[in-house]
C-alpha cells in the first residue's frame, strides 16, 4: 500500500502523522511511505531523517495523488477536500460531530474515514485519544496558570500561592484521562483541586490515587454552580466518544464566577462543554465573556509538536499497520476496536452519534462493509 503523510495546515499545528521509526516499520513490511517535504520540521524531524528510514519526500499534491491511505493528525480542512480521492482511506482525528461541513465534505468525497477518536477497545478505552488527552490535560493547567497572570488578562493569581497567601482553586469537570492529568499537574503545583465526575467508581479510584489536595465530587448542576463561585481556574474535560460534548456550564452559570477567572475548555474539539465556548487558535488563544477569560484552543497538543507526534505515533502505528497490511475491509472486519473508528464510507455515515448530530441516515458499519 502507498501511505501518504501530508504536512498539517491547521493554524499553529506542528504535529505530523508519523515518526521515522514508523516509516521504517511500514517500509520493512513492503509498503511505500511518501511524506510531504518539510512536513516534520514542526516536530523536529528533517527530510533526511525520513529518507534514512525509507520514506520518499514529495510536494503536497503528489502525496495526495499517489496515496492509497492518508495518515495524518487533524481533520482535513476545506482546501484539502478536493485533494482527496474516492475510495481513499483517511486515518486521522476527525471529530465529525463538531462540524457538519466536514461531515458532508467527507461524504461528498466518498472516502473511507477512520477516526482516531472513536477507535474503542472492548474495555471501553479510547487508545488513540489517550496520549493526546494526557498532553491536553497537562497543558490545560500550564496554560490556565499562564492566563491567570494579570498581563495575560487573568486575576493575577499564582497557582501555587506562597507561604501566607493561599493557592488558587482549580475545578476540573470530568475525571477521565484529561481530567486526571490536569488534576495531577494542578495538585503538584500546590493548587486546591476539585475534580467532578458522574461515575462514582471513577471518583473512588481518583480518591485513592490523588494527593490530599485533590477533592472528588459527584458532578451535577448544583455542585457545578457551587464550585464555579470558588474557582480561579476551571478545566472542561468531559467526553462522550464521537458525540457532541454536553454543555454543562451555561452562560447564566458563568456569571457566578470571579472576575477574570480562567476557563480552559479541552472539550472544544467536540463542540465544548461551556455554552460560551468557541474554537480559538494558539496565535489568538483567548477571549473574554462576562469578565471570564476563555481559552478554547482546538488543537492544544499541536503546540508541543515533538512530544505529541512521538506520543501519537506510539498509539496509532499498530492500527495503521493493520489497515496497510490487510486492506481496510479485512482490517475492520477482523478488529472490532478498529471498526468503531469507521465514521464514513462511500458517502454513508457509519457512526451513530455523528448521524444523530446532523439528522443524517445512519448505516451500521457491518452493513456498509459487506
Amino acid at each position: 500500500m502507498v501511505i501518504g503523510v501530508p504536512k498539517e495546515i491547521k493554524p499553529d499545528e506542528y504535529r505530523i502523522g508519523i515518526v521515522p521509526a514508523g516509516v521504517e516499520l511500514l517500509t520493512q513490511k513492503g509498503h511505500d511511505v511518501i511524506i510531504e517535504e518539510d512536513g516534520g520540521l514542526g516536530s523536529g524531524i528533517t527530510n533526511g531523517d525520513y529518507e534514512a528510514a525509507g520514506a520518499t519526500m514529495l510536494p503536497r499534491k503528489g502525496v495526495f495523488e499517489k496515496a492509497d491511505m492518508i495518515y495524518k493528525v487533524k481533520e482535513p480542512l476545506p482546501e484539502e477536500y478536493e485533494l482527496l480521492k474516492e475510495g481513499q482511506i483517511v486515518f486521522t482525528y476527525f471529530h465529525f460531530a463538531a462540524s457538519e461541513e466536514l461531515t458532508r465534505g467527507m461524504m461528498d468525497r466518498k472516502v473511507i474515514a477512520v477516526a482516531y477518536e472513536t477507535i474503542q477497545e472492548p474495555d471501553g478505552s479510547l487508545p488513540l485519544l489517550t496520549a493526546m488527552s494526557e498532553v491536553a490535560g497537562r497543558m490545560a493547567v500550564q496554560e490556565g496558570a499562564k492566563y491567570l497572570e494579570r498581563p495575560m488578562e487573568g486575576r493575577g493569581i499564582l497557582l501555587a500561592g506562597i507561604p501566607g497567601v493561599p493557592p488558587a482553586d482549580v475545578v476540573i469537570i470530568g475525571g477521565g484521562i484529561v481530567g486526571s492529568n490536569a488534576a495531577k499537574i494542578a495538585a503538584g503545583l500546590g493548587a486546591r483541586v476539585s475534580i467532578l465526575d458522574i461515575n462514582l467508581e471513577r471518583l473512588r479510584y481518583l480518591d485513592d490515587v490523588m494527593p490530599p489536595n485533590v477533592v472528588t465530587l459527584m458532578s451535577d448542576a448544583h455542585t457545578i454552580r457551587e464550585k464555579l463561585q470558588e474557582a480561579d481556574l476551571v478545566v472542561g474535560a468531559v467526553l462522550i466518544p464521537g458525540a457532541i460534548a454536553p454543555r454543562l456550564v451555561t452562560k447564566e452559570m458563568l456569571k457566578l464566577m470571579k472576575p477574570r477567572a480562567v476557563i480552559v475548555d479541552v472539550a472544544i474539539d467536540q463542540g465544548g462543554c461551556f455554552e460560551t465556548s468557541k474554537p480559538t487558535t494558539h496565535s489568538k488563544p483567548i477571549y473574554i465573556v462576562d469578565d471570564v477569560v476563555h481559552y478554547c484552543v482546538a488543537n492544544m497538543p499541536g503546540a508541543v509538536g515533538r512530544t505529541s507526534t512521538y506520543g501519537l505515533t506510539n498509539s496509532t502505528l499498530a492500527y495503521a499497520v493493520q489497515l496497510a497490511d490487510k486492506g481496510y475491509k479485512k482490517a475492520l472486519k477482523e478488529n472490532a476496536a478498529l471498526a468503531k473508528g469507521l465514521n464514513i464510507i462511500h458517502g454513508k455515515v457509519t457512526y451513530q452519534a455523528v448521524a444523530e448530530a446532523f439528522n443524517l441516515e445512519y448505516t451500521p458499519a457491518e452493513k456498509a462493509l459487506k
